[in-house]
């Protein structure tokens, strides 16, 4: 299980968010909501480890995570707003170049069902500075089709994707859900998902 307790949050001199608490244990996702400015991101990257809190803590299997907590990192993806994306490098390098940021292996036949699946088959050797933004995000998408971790922590996934798109990614965190994964995401499109429960900030 992935919890917060009493979490503040601030940015400069403006307190975006206090006294927060949720959890999301294994099958389960979170759709974190609010307005623009409302620390949706801000929440994301401190579940992800990526910042501190001002009050409060976050706890992975009941323990607190802390900088570098090895067992945490190993379980979680983060896919941020602006992926980093090598644009001198091919989709198919890309995936790789990140898997060893990771510490993982990625074998090639791995990569390549990653990529067809999101339809950048004919593709996945281009340069992705001669992709699309659409295709530059399908690429970032394809990471999550090649990780085995518990916890997917996705800050706006569904942004520039086309509808089938759309459906490829919903469908691909349905099925990460539904095999005892666990998801925090944001979206200000509605959610093309069964279940999950709303974090309104």
């Amino acid at each position: 299980m992935l919890s917060a307790h009493g979490l503040t949050c601030v940015r400069g001199d403006r307190r975006l968010f206090t006294g927060l608490d949720l959890a999301v244990d294994a099958g389960e996702w979170l759709h974190v909501r609010g307005e623009n400015g409302a620390g949706k991101t801000s929440l994301l990257r401190l579940l992800a480890g990526l910042s501190q809190p001002a009050a409060g803590e976050i706890r992975w299997s009941g323990q607190p995570i802390r900088d570098g907590d090895s067992p945490y990192r190993q379980n979680l993806l983060f896919f941020g707003h602006h992926g980093a994306l090598k644009e001198d490098l091919t989709a198919m390098e890309n995936l790789a170049f990140a898997a060893a940021m990771d510490g993982v292996d990625l074998e090639e036949v791995g990569a390549l069902q990653a990529l067809y699946r999101f339809g950048l088959k004919g593709r996945e050797e281009l340069p992705v500075r001669v992709l699309s933004a659409g295709q530059k995000r399908r690429v970032m998408l394809a990471r999550l089709a090649t990780r085995k971790v518990k916890l997917w922590i996705l800050d706006e996934p569904f942004t520039a994707l086309d509808v089938k798109a759309v459906d490829l990614l919903a469908t691909l965190i349905s099925e990460h859900v539904a095999g005892g994964g666990m998801a925090v995401l944001t979206s200000h499109q509605s959610m093309p998902l069964p279940g999950g429960r709303v974090v309104q900030l």
